[in-house]
């Protein structure tokens, strides 16, 4: 595990406020209804949930981008919603939150995503997702290229946050990382199944184990596996470094193609729930980065994160200060000034 002094951890903090980055991707609200269960359905052999309350919450590249506002930087979110009443209410949890809505882009030809758990002490019951999978149109894509081509000198980095929804085609791919290229601005991206080889050169590539042994068509259960595996994707993918999120496990980070990689055990005490840790993730990897942290350190700081996330039932952004104070106790360096 990589220590990270006091006046190193003070400095990287301290400069995550400077940071400001673009999120692309799969914008989605989380709706949760909570509740309990006393009986089954004499219609179903179900269970029924009495509802006591109901949340909904940002999801998806919309929590990537609150987890970097919750970290202290800048996110811009640029994504799609359908012309409906959710996408005017993600709109709303956006100003809320004090995110900028400009890149929200509204599209009368597919609905806002939204994905609907029912939640009976603490534990999923049901799961029920409103979306669309179909490619964005060309008029669409345009526009979305069009603002990032407006905001992109003034970021320091962008993140592409894919969940398979129809934003993130390869044209869109192909032609951001271009105009990344061309500003030197570095991008993350967290992949999906359908388009993962799409993501060519890009500076770093976050999937999980199960992504990646599907787009492989291989095993990975033993750390021979692991080195196998993530040496094809340097060579496939042509990418700078790799952080591959491996549940239990924790997670392996690939400088580059020729380090030996750092593996960093999960700092999960308690695990409640694992949605959203991967957004958590990469959102504090990626901010702690352009902050000035090596990617061992940044991907260190992104595991407490995700252990402090994981404890948490639902989507929730990290919390800055309870990051510092896991850093903290783990340095043994007290409280930050």
């Amino acid at each position: 595990m990589v220590k990270i002094e006091l006046s190193r951890a003070k400095d990287l903090f301290g400069n995550f406020k400077n940071q400001q980055i673009a999120v692309i991707g799969d914008l989605m609200l989380d709706r949760y209804m909570w509740g309990s269960v006393q009986r089954i359905s004499p219609e179903a052999p179900v269970p029924v949930v009495e509802v006591t309350s109901e949340d909904t919450k940002l999801g998806g590249a919309a929590n990537v981008a609150n987890n970097i506002l919750s970290l202290g930087a800048k996110a811009i979110p640029i994504g799609v919603v359908g012309s409906d009443d959710y996408g005017s209410q993600l709109r709303r949890l956006f100003a809320a939150a004090g995110l900028e809505t400009g890149g929200v882009i509204a599209d009368s030809d597919r609905p806002t995503t939204i994905k609907t758990r029912i939640i009976a002490h603490d534990q999923h019951v049901v799961r029920a997702d409103v979306e669309s999978k179909d490619d964005l149109s060309e008029e669409t894509i345009r526009r979305l290229l069009n603002i990032l081509n407006d905001i992109l000198p003034n970021v320091n980095g962008v993140i592409l946050e894919d969940y398979n929804k129809g934003v993130l085609v390869p044209r869109v791919i192909e032609k951001v990382v271009e105009i990344c290229r061309k500003h030197e601005c570095f991008v993350a991206v967290d992949p999906k199944f359908k388009n993962f080889f799409a993501y060519q050169a890009v500076d770093l590539f976050k999937p999980n184990t199960k992504e990646t042994e599907q787009a492989l068509g291989t095993k990975i259960d033993s750390y021979a596996d692991l080195i196998s595996a993530t040496q094809k994707l340097f060579t496939r993918l042509r990418c700078k470094s790799i952080l591959m999120t491996r549940g239990e496990k924790g997670m392996a980070l690939f400088p580059s193609a020729q380090e030996e990689p750092l593996l960093v055990p999960t700092r999960a005490k308690k695990i409640h729930d694992v949605s959203g840790a991967g957004d958590t993730v990469i959102s504090t990897l990626v901010v702690a980065k352009l902050a000035g942290a090596s990617l061992r350190e940044a991907a260190s700081l992104a595991n407490f994160a995700a252990g402090i996330v994981c404890g948490e039932v639902g989507v929730v952004p990290i919390d800055r200060n309870r990051l510092w104070d896991e850093v903290a106790t783990d340095c043994e360096i007290g409280p930050v000034e």
